[in-house]
């Protein structure tokens, strides 16, 4: 059986609509909710970042049954990993077992704003290591002394430690980060509709929910969906190392530059048809996954959700029962 989710874009969203498009995410029977966690959005068109362990705290008062995660949080650089788990298990004790958390290596984005050097990725799989055993050691309420090759923590202790403690599902790119999520998580944040990587996981010892996320625009045209694609979401054309490397937004407007509408809409449903998006979701399933989550691109979440009631959800019915 499948679960299917919404994304709560905190590049394209304010705090205040986030928590209302939660709200409503419930009350239409998304099964879960993933919200990105980000210092800066991806273009400057986007326009919003806020902070999410806020609107998480605002999401919690303003909903009862849906789940909730994040979709992902970097433990690593920006914030460290203690910091984060004392977030993270404030957040659990006012969700409850709704809660979830995804975590990840993260991107120069949002990681460098500090002055830290970026690491290479075998770094930041090893930081990410010892940031999920600091985390951890302090969700079990004991005092923590922790001397690491990357972090330290002296005499910490949570005094509201979470119950339950949060499943982390943790995001891989390529194979040494499908691995580590295996043998660490429990879940896997994957991102192609492919079996392999989800083959890998599994035959480390991988367990648990298997998360990925949709893209999509709905609009009353086809045109109109590709337009707004190109226009806000040009870096989903944007592939490799340059998504994880490249350190500001500006960076990703000169990239986002040299993608064409075909190519950023060649993988991504546009318009009023459902057919595209059920090509997508039997494509992610048939690989192996069983938590889908859907990103409507641009303002109009108004008339994804009508959608959503009228069109997918009936339609997504042969995977849910």
């Amino acid at each position: 059986m499948v679960e299917f989710g919404y994304t709560l874009s905190s590049e394209e969203h304010g705090p205040a609509t986030l928590v209302r498009n939660a709200a409503a995410a419930e009350e239409l029977g998304f099964d879960f909710v993933s919200i990105s966690d980000h210092f800066h959005p991806w273009i400057e068109k986007q326009g919003h970042s806020p902070f999410v362990w806020s609107v998480l705290g605002g999401i919690a008062a303003s909903t009862e049954r849906i789940g909730v995660g994040t979709g992902v949080t970097c433990p690593t650089t920006r914030i460290h990993p203690a910091v984060i788990a004392h977030a993270a298990a404030t957040t659990a004790l006012l969700l409850g077992d709704r809660f979830f958390l995804g975590i990840g290596t993260g991107e120069a984005l949002n990681e460098h704003i500090l002055g830290d050097r970026w690491p290479r990725p075998e770094v930041r799989n090893a930081m990410l290591e010892e940031a999920i055993e600091v985390m951890r050691a302090l969700w079990t309420g004991e005092t923590v002394d922790y001397d690491g090759q990357f972090y330290e923590v002296e005499n910490a202790r949570l005094f509201d430690p979470p119950s339950p403690v949060p499943p982390l599902i943790i995001s891989g790119f390529g194979d040494a980060s499908i691995v580590q999520a295996a043998q660490l998580g429990d879940g896997y944040f994957g991102h192609i509709p492919e079996r392999e990587p989800i083959a890998l996981y599994e035959s480390n010892g991988g367990h648990g929910p298997r998360y990925a996320q949709i893209h999509l625009c709905w609009a009353r045209s086809e045109q109109e969906a590709r337009a707004t694609v190109h226009e806000v979401w040009p870096t989903g054309g944007i592939h490799g190392q340059l998504v994880q490397d490249l350190p500001t937004w500006t960076h990703f407007e000169q990239a986002a530059a040299l993608v064409s509408e075909e190519a950023v809409t060649e993988s991504i449903p546009c318009g009023p048809d459902p057919q595209e998006v059920l090509k997508r979701v039997e494509e992610y399933v048939e690989a192996g996954y069983d938590h889908l989550y859907f990103h409507q691109i641009g303002q109009d979440q108004a008339g994804f959700f009508d959608h959503w009631t009228a069109t997918l959800q009936p339609a997504l019915q042969k995977w849910t029962s």
